[in-house]
């Protein structure tokens, strides 16, 4: 038996891409599954697909920028459910740009989503963790949360943070709470990240890098290897890359 089996995970971002990969990992190892995004339909969908496949999903419209919403998430699973085991805090946006484009919407953005979102989720969780002495907090970063490249001065940022908050979290938890806190930082991978760039001086060479993005799945069973380590083991940190990406 998977010691993922019946474990109760949290999945943000979970309508597409490495979420949506995630989900269908986690659930065929026998876990129960709360899936958040903002695309309710998507949700359904995925939901739906996997309870058909005797797998056990609900679902919740949730916008991780808003601390009230990932609290009336983390309750939403502890009474579907009885109880947290894990959250995988995965929602993100990446629109690279030149620091010169000064596109500072798409810089709060992404403040929002990949740092408060992060952030938002602990906070939600934690209490539940807390309580029961146990549980498993997983934070996507990225190859960028390891090196800054022009035009993604404020993406690494945020993903720098990640990687700062996450292992944080370790130190504070870890002894007191048993919590366990994992980052993954994956490289390019095939999702819709690359389709909120709008400088073009950038998107060009993004995509060009792209071309040998792997497969949302790859970083899936990373989260599950994670996860399916017994409880005195902490997976902390992993960098999975395309084998031919050099940064």
């Amino acid at each position: 038996m998977s010691n993922i089996q019946d474990k109760v995970v949290i999945i943000t971002g979970a309508s597409s891409g490495i979420g949506e990969e995630t989900a269908k990992e986690l659930s065929s190892k026998g876990a129960k599954l709360v899936l958040a995004a903002r695309r309710e339909e998507r949700l359904k969908e995925i939901a739906d697909n996997l309870n058909n496949n005797n797998g056990e999903a609900v679902y919740k419209s949730t916008d991780v920028t808003s601390a009230k919403e990932m609290e009336e998430l983390a309750k939403f699973a502890h009474e579907k459910f009885g109880q947290i085991d894990a959250i995988v805090n995965n929602a993100g946006l990446m629109p690279l740009s030149y620091l010169n484009k000064q596109k500072i919407e798409e810089w709060d953005k992404m403040i929002d989503v990949n740092i408060k979102g992060v952030l938002y989720g602990i906070s939600a969780v934690l209490p539940y963790m807390r309580e029961r002495k146990q549980g498993h907090i997983i934070n996507l970063s990225s190859v960028a949360g390891h090196v800054v490249f022009p035009g993604s001065a404020v993406y690494s940022g945020t993903k720098f943070a990640v990687r700062a908050i996450t292992d944080g979290l370790r130190m504070e938890e870890s002894q007191e709470s048993n919590i366990r806190a994992t980052i993954i930082s994956p490289g390019a991978v095939s999702t819709e990240l690359t389709s909120t760039i709008t400088d073009d001086d950038v998107k060009s060479g993004v995509d060009d890098l792209y071309q040998m993005a792997i497969k949302p799945d790859s970083i899936a069973r990373t989260v599950r290897f994670a996860l399916e380590e017994p409880a005195e083991v902490a997976v902390n940190e992993i960098v999975v890359r395309p084998t031919n990406q050099t940064m």
